[in-house]
């Protein structure tokens, strides 16, 4: 029997806000004393109520809108009920049947077919604590509680762990064009639940599931679909297929899930309306103006880097990553009227410093060395060694060549001299040339002229009169 792999993803993102959802604790804790970043508010302690947080609000509107999804003019909140220790009021208060956005699409591309996945819903919550287990306890830190997160939870589109990544990626690229979360895994910014099952291939029915919770990398997420993936195949063909839903954890030590529990189902959690907070309300025109900043997303990006440009779609890919990359590539590109000498320079030279980013190369240093490429004025060697010396000291590209010399000789009686020169030191070099069948060993002759004069000679013109005296 063929089966084919059905996959969902949940995908919490943390809001870059200033302040926590609903209150004023500074929202930025990584790394802070644990327990320093709470309040009465956060901590659950009674009589306190919460006040919505609006740039959280707005910006959770915002990704839900860049993710293709409706921004509903009419939203709630809700409490979903469950018990854990870094939970301070023993619910969270999360969206259930009236969230903020529904009902989008998101185009991924696999390799090289262009996918719709459709987005379920993205809706706005408060995170938890965090626990740290050790030997003889659990110390639990409640700085991140009520940090507001934005859920994205996915249709059922997916059709392999590949394609889940590929997903997972496209949304941390978006969240961050369109500046509301760094999504910086590292720190915790994003997370992923991804439930996964099999089913004959043609067949519309679900079978029952398996959620991998709180996956925090590309990589782990991968790497437990495909082990998960594994494991059912292996089921099917046992005849041994679940017919309950499992939450399962991946044990990245081990490389392999482990069984937590049987699936919640919404009655579990007993949601109900939050009677502390008013619905959220959007009129057409703040909906127009959210939706109005949505700026180019990463794939239209990639795609236009391709057809307006003319760059590789390795390189394109590469140049839409980030938001200082494109800006400094597109810049770049305006400036010398030559996008692909710009994607080659950036891509060879300046994301070889892993500290780019802080270096003081500006688009008019590649402008101007581009330019003077252009003109003959410097080699494509010396003009990496300007690129390289702009990014430590911040020269202006005259002064740079000026300084070490790096302008390219095209004088033709010069070239001419240093030919001759090279061809006179080199004869048995000439004569397996010119009587020996071997015309390819000009090359080394090439390499010698541009030895001599240090790399400045014109190698075109060099290359010119090297076969003009040769006779080849």
């Amino acid at each position: 029997m063929e089966l084919e792999t059905v996959i969902g993803l949940e995908i919490h993102v943390q809001l870059n806000t200033k302040t926590k959802l609903f209150c004023n604790c500074d929202n930025d804790a990584f790394g802070a004393k644990p327990n320093s970043r709470v309040c009465p508010v956060c901590m659950g302690f009674p009589g306190m109520l919460p006040v919505l947080n609006k740039e959280a609000l707005e910006k959770g509107a915002l990704i839900g809108a860049a993710l293709g999804c409706e921004i509903k003019s009419f939203s709630k909140f809700d409490r979903k009920n469950y018990f854990y220790p870094d939970l301070p009021n023993g619910f969270q208060i999360s969206q259930f049947d009236q969230p903020i956005t529904e009902k989008g699409k998101l185009e991924i591309e696999v390799d090289g077919v262009i996918k719709k996945i459709g987005i379920t819903r993205a809706h706005l919550e408060n995170d938890a604590g965090k626990l740290t287990h050790e030997s003889d306890g659990t110390l639990c830190d409640y700085n991140r509680a009520g940090t507001p997160l934005l859920e994205i939870v996915t249709d059922p589109d997916l059709r392999s762990p590949e394609e889940a990544q590929i997903l997972a990626k496209e949304i941390q690229k978006i969240v961050r064009f369109v500046h509301a979360s760094d999504a910086d895994m590292e720190k915790g910014m994003m997370r992923f639940d991804a439930s996964i099952s099999l089913r004959p291939r043609g067949s519309k029915k679900f079978y029952s599931r398996t959620e991998i919770k709180n996956l925090n990398s590309f990589s782990s997420l991968l790497k437990a679909l495909k082990y998960e993936l594994k494991r059912q195949k292996k089921l099917w063909e046992t005849d041994q297929v679940s017919t309950s839903e499992t939450t399962v954890g991946w044990l990245d030590e081990k490389q392999q899930t482990q069984l937590l529990r049987e699936k919640e189902s919404a009655n579990d959690y007993r949601y109900f309306p939050e009677p502390d907070l008013p619905p959220v309300t959007f009129s057409q025109e703040e909906i127009k103006k959210i939706k109005e900043l949505i700026p180019e997303l990463p794939l239209a990006k990639y795609h236009r880097y391709q057809s307006e440009y003319g760059i590789s779609a390795q390189d394109a890919l590469k140049l839409s990553e980030s938001e200082k990359l494109y800006v400094f590539f597109e810049k770049s590109a305006d400036l010398s009227g030559n996008p692909k000498k710009v994607a080659g320079l950036i891509l060879s030279v300046v994301l070889a410093d892993s500290q780019w980013e802080v270096s003081k190369i500006t688009p008019e240093h590649l402008s101007d060395v581009i330019n003077l490429q252009e003109i003959g004025k410097i080699s494509s060697s010396a003009a990496k060694e300007i690129v390289i010396e702009a990014m430590e000291t911040g020269e202006a590209v005259e002064d740079i060549i000026e300084t070490k010399g790096l302008e390219q000789k095209s004088d033709s009686e010069e070239i001419e001299s240093w030919v001759d020169e090279v061809i006179a030191q080199n004869p048995q070099v000439v004569d397996a040339i010119c009587f020996g069948g071997k015309p390819k060993m000009i090359q080394f002759l090439m390499g010698k002229v541009m030895q001599k004069t240090k790399g400045q000679a014109n190698p075109p013109m060099v290359m010119q009169t090297l076969k003009e005296k040769l006779k080849v």
